[in-house]
């Protein structure tokens, strides 16, 4: 008998995304031509109580078309958390701009806003805040030195859809909120990304850029340089199932989220994210910090040897050649990288899965 697999962040598929799928694959229609990407645009964008979104091939594709629609190019610079994963980096390095750092608040992971004030210069024209494993960040205090020194915001909310600040949903507080549907996220397109936003002129044109900048009325007309980055009818077929269920993904992470923290929370050294008042997260990942283990990795090993999956903190991003920086700038970031573990989250797993997990980590810790 094969083991028991208690996944970390494995998609959850069903009847509804093998019928939509299907009709898909009846269609013909299974590229970038097709009525399922422009209903996924529509829904999603009503799910959000935002003007217009459009879908692109990624999370990392949604990022870059931000900065390149606000123009952001070389001699600018960004500032970004230095606790993230590496593609909220790279597109900054695409329009040639230069990432600067943040450190990032030891109690809820997220950018810190005083750390983004210091780390301000007369180059800099926008900040893009990540809600870190679905844990909104503060974008009252985020928006507020936005304003004071004229700066663009967009929101790299690929890891927190279904999170909510002050009563609004993550990715809609800045210039342009950024999503991603990864085969492990929330909701999935197997690959994929979503931009949104207020301006609908600006996501116009980035709905007319990521299309190769094609004017349709003229045939095969480039009048500009544009980008592949269309999704595909499948893909959005396929996101358009997820969409419709999304309701029921975001109770069940919240539910295993909260057996999480009433079995662990009490025990010593084992802390997770904290969420700032009125800031509600979507657990894409319920991570925790275990101050008193001195090698993560071996906890791991004995873990998956139990059939619990389990995945490291990001690595720093200034721990990377390209973008190395000095680490005393950044102490939250490698402390939280050194000490914490992201649990199984998938929707896969039932309440007795995670239970077994709650009582691993015991046993282990």
């Amino acid at each position: 008998m094969s083991k028991k697999i208690v996944y970390l962040d494995a998609p959850f598929l069903g009847d509804r995304e093998k019928e939509y799928l299907n009709k898909v694959i009846d269609s013909g229609y299974v590229s970038s031509i097709g009525p399922f990407v422009t209903e996924f645009e529509e829904k999603f964008a009503m799910f959000l109580d935002v003007r217009k979104a459009v879908a692109v091939q990624s999370g990392t594709a949604a990022i870059h078309m931000a900065l390149y629609e606000l123009g952001i190019g070389k001699e600018d610079e960004v500032i970004v958390p230095a606790l993230t994963f590496v593609a909220t980096v790279n597109p900054i390095m695409y329009v040639k701009a230069t990432p600067v750092f943040a450190d990032v608040d030891f109690e809820t992971w997220n950018i810190d806003p005083e750390d983004i004030e210091r780390k301000i210069t007369e180059k800099t024209r926008a900040i893009i805040p990540v809600h870190l494993y679905g844990n909104p960040c503060n974008m009252d205090e985020i928006r507020r030195i936005a304003e004071k020194y004229n700066l663009y915001i967009i929101e790299d909310a690929t890891e927190s859809l279904g999170a909510i600040y002050k009563g609004n949903y993550t990715g809609t507080f800045g210039d342009f909120g950024c999503f991603s549907f990864n085969g492990n996220k929330l909701i999935t397109t197997g690959g994929g990304g979503m931009i949104v936003g207020s301006e609908e002129d600006k996501l116009n044109h980035i709905k007319f850029l990521v299309n190769q900048a094609r004017d349709v009325s003229k045939g095969y007309y480039h009048p500009e340089v544009g980008f592949n980055y269309r999704m595909t009818n499948i893909e959005a077929a396929l996101g358009l199932a997820q969409i419709e269920r999304i309701e029921d993904f975001l109770k069940k992470k919240k539910l295993l989220n909260a057996i999480y923290k009433e079995e662990l929370d009490k025990i010593k050294g084992i802390r997770f994210q904290k969420e700032y008042e009125n800031a509600e997260s979507c657990w894409w990942l319920t991570v925790i910090f275990i101050e008193n283990c001195a090698d993560i990795g071996f906890l791991q090993e004995k873990l998956l040897k139990m059939g619990i999956q389990t995945r490291r903190v990001f690595m720093p991003v200034v721990e990377f050649p390209m973008y190395r920086r000095e680490r005393s700038e950044y102490k939250n970031s490698y402390l939280i990288y050194e000490k914490g573990l992201c649990l199984p989250s998938s929707l896969l797993n039932s309440v007795d899965d995670i239970f077994y997990v709650c009582k691993s980590l015991k046993d282990l810790i």
